[in-house]
């Protein structure tokens, strides 16, 4: 039990300090309101700046909260993980005032990559996309300064 709560603890203090210095999110209103090893859960509000030409929400900042999701699952262990590449396929259009939710979710661990799964939904459960991503474990490299 107290090897899972050291590895809670270290994935909720990878989650402040990676926060504290990722502008682009706090810029998207993005909030992580979950982490735990190898998995995560964004919040982002769609705001009327954040809707395309057809009023819907542009697909760059779905993306957004997909990958910071998944940033945040990938670096949950204090190990610095970077995105290598991902495929998201849209499934429904968000739009103004819709509340999605990114769960970021490890499917495989080995060596120095990373595959993750990540679902956004609406406010009403409803699936907006679905996205796969790989990342990276740059050896020796921490996610931040532990104490």
């Amino acid at each position: 039990m107290l090897e899972l709560n050291s590895a809670q603890a270290l994935a909720e203090r990878a989650r402040t300090a990676l926060f504290e210095h990722d502008h682009a999110s706090q810029a998207c209103g993005i909030a992580c309101v979950l982490i735990a090893p190898g998995t995560a859960t964004m919040t982002m509000t769609i705001r009327h700046d954040m809707l395309n030409g057809f009023g819907i929400c542009h697909g760059g900042f779905i993306s957004t909260l997909a990958d910071t999701a998944m940033a945040f699952a990938s670096n949950s262990r204090n190990e610095m993980s970077l995105a290598t590449n991902f495929a998201l396929d849209f499934i429904a259009p968000a739009r103004l005032d819709d509340v999605l939710t990114a769960v970021a979710s490890e499917v495989a661990r080995t060596g120095r990559q990373g595959l993750y799964d990540v679902r956004v939904t609406n406010q009403r459960a409803e699936l907006i996309a679905l996205m796969r991503g790989r990342v990276h474990r740059l050896r020796g490299k921490t996610a931040f300064e532990a104490p």
